[in-house]
């Protein structure tokens, strides 16, 4: 076995996961920054939104008014406080680095002002990432095409990670680092229809339940309201620029749902697309009242044209996707979790500052400040790698195709849920059989049929619609806003357990 020592392991290329391996070398450490493709890739890159900036400090407040009525009362007042004050240091940071943002903020659903710092229009994840990338310093290590196979432990700590180079067990290399940290992103891969790119199979997460970290509100997945039928998204910038949306009958129609229209918070505008497609069969953006929008937006005008319509002549078809993961890895406010020396950051962490139903462009600034709080926090507790390992467990292997688990999460928890498609999806994806993996896609199988089951659980145990969970069996929300952790009882040793033990917490 291949054996590197690091101060910091980085999991993940993302904005957490660049920015906390910047931010750990800017203090002296040295890192490893791991990616199972190649450097370039995830959920940033595809970001059209930009980043939520609070325009300045007498902003804040106003800010984290706009962030806790969209996270439908269970965003963590404290935590995204720090978030957003820390918010404005890292947008100086990246100014003085060299970044250009673009010469005006854009307004986008669920903001009071308009406060988004876009990077050339609707490509600033992309750029954002290309210039973070282009700023890792020498002291940073790039581990491109391997894939985290699990996370290893020396004495009841942490101390690094299992990798297949280029997916394959049969070249394994073990990278012992006084501190992980995990940036992998989200779980949009368990659904059918998603606006995440391939790589987002959860990985990160199923490691660290199975090394024991407590998991939080992961059934709390954000669905896009306006999806293009390839899955590319339309950015909700284009709704503060005016589109409106038309149902089946080509009448315009949220206003009837919520006072705000089109700029309403995603949950609302998802759940009333739903409704509507129900009602009339169809929902359309009419993008015409955008000026200039191929200027604007030459991302979403090209991928439209591609798709054989025009947005200047004719409203588009569209409809909700999976897009983002407000629960994740349960962390502090410095990305610290239940596991030692384990940090989370970016989406797949849950830090308490999206609540049920993040706002639009928050997730770009959480990476970016929690990459950053992760890495120091990380860099100022670490102890020194150790060489011995002990397994906390390398997935199985579904042995059927993944479409099977993506159909279980389309038909069973989509954007309205009930309890009996919960029960039926839970048991159906308990059914998918499990052997030992012998390939990173496998692997990725079974950390997506490990999500799923959580995702279901998580659902039949919050019995109430808030944010982005709706249950047409419980619609209301229910007075008592609470968290909804799970936590693997024996690290090492998972459980398959049908649903009627109920009182399993593992699976």
């Amino acid at each position: 076995m291949e054996e590197l020592f690091a101060d910091i392991l980085v999991i993940g290329s993302g904005v957490a996961g660049s920015y906390a391996a910047m931010h750990a070398a800017s203090r002296g450490a040295e890192v490893s920054l791991v990616t199972k493709t190649k450097l370039l890739s995830g959920s940033t890159r595809w970001a059209q939104g930009g980043i939520a900036f609070p325009s300045d400090p007498s902003d804040i407040p106003s800010h984290l008014m706009d962030t806790m009525k969209a996270g439908r009362g269970l965003v963590d007042e404290r935590v995204s406080t720090a978030i957003l004050t820390d918010a404005l240091t890292e947008w100086k940071r990246l100014i003085e680095l060299g970044i250009t943002f673009d010469a005006h903020p854009a307004l986008e659903g669920g903001h009071s002002k308009p406060r988004i710092q876009h990077i050339h229009g609707d490509e600033s994840g992309l750029h954002l990432l290309t210039f973070l990338h282009h700023h890792l310093p020498p002291s940073v290590s790039i581990l491109e095409n391997q894939f985290a196979a699990e996370l290893i432990s020396c004495d009841g700590q942490l101390h690094g990670a299992l990798l297949w180079k280029n997916g394959d067990p049969a070249e394994p290399v073990a990278v012992h680092a006084g501190a992980t940290i995990i940036a992998t992103g989200g779980i949009g891969q368990i659904y059918s229809f998603t606006t995440n790119p391939e790589e987002a199979t959860g990985d990160g997460i199923a490691l660290a339940y199975r090394a024991g970290a407590k998991v939080r509100d992961i059934e709390l997945v954000q669905f896009h309201p306006t999806v293009l039928s390839n899955g590319g998204l339309i950015s909700e910038a284009c709704r503060g620029e005016g589109a409106v949306l038309l149902n089946g009958n080509r009448e315009r129609f949220m206003l009837r749902y919520d006072e705000a229209g089109e700029l309403a918070p995603r949950d609302i505008v998802s759940n009333s697309i739903y409704s509507e497609i129900i009602a009339t069969g169809k929902v359309f953006l009419d993008l015409r009242p955008v000026n200039n929008l191929e200027h604007k937006f030459p991302t979403v005008y090209n991928s439209i044209l591609n798709l054989g319509f025009n947005p200047l002549k004719e409203p588009i078809p569209i409809q909700p996707a999976a897009h983002f993961l407000m629960g994740g890895i349960a962390t502090d406010e410095y990305g610290a979790t239940s596991v030692a020396n384990l940090f989370a950051a970016g989406e797949a962490a849950s830090t308490g500052f999206h609540g049920a139903n993040r706002l639009a462009s928050n997730s770009l600034l959480e990476g970016l400040v929690m990459g950053s709080r992760a890495a120091e926090k990380a860099v100022a507790s670490m102890p020194a790698a150790k060489r011995k390992i002990e397994s906390n467990g390398v997935p199985g292997c579904a042995v059927q195709d993944q479409s099977v688990i993506r159909q279980i999460m389309e038909r069973s928890a989509s954007v309205m849920r009930d309890g009996k498609s919960l029960v039926n999806g839970f048991n159906e994806a308990l059914s998918v059989k499990v052997v030992q993996a012998t390939s990173a896609a496998e692997a990725e199988t079974a950390n997506m049929r490990l999500l799923a089951l959580m995702v279901l659980k998580g659902a039949l145990e919050r019995k109430e619609s808030r944010g982005s969970h709706s249950r047409s069996d419980y619609p209301q929300m229910s007075p008592d806003a609470r968290h909804i952790d799970q936590q693997v009882e024996n690290p090492g040793a998972i459980r398959d357990r049908r649903l009627e033990s109920s009182g399993a917490r593992d699976f």
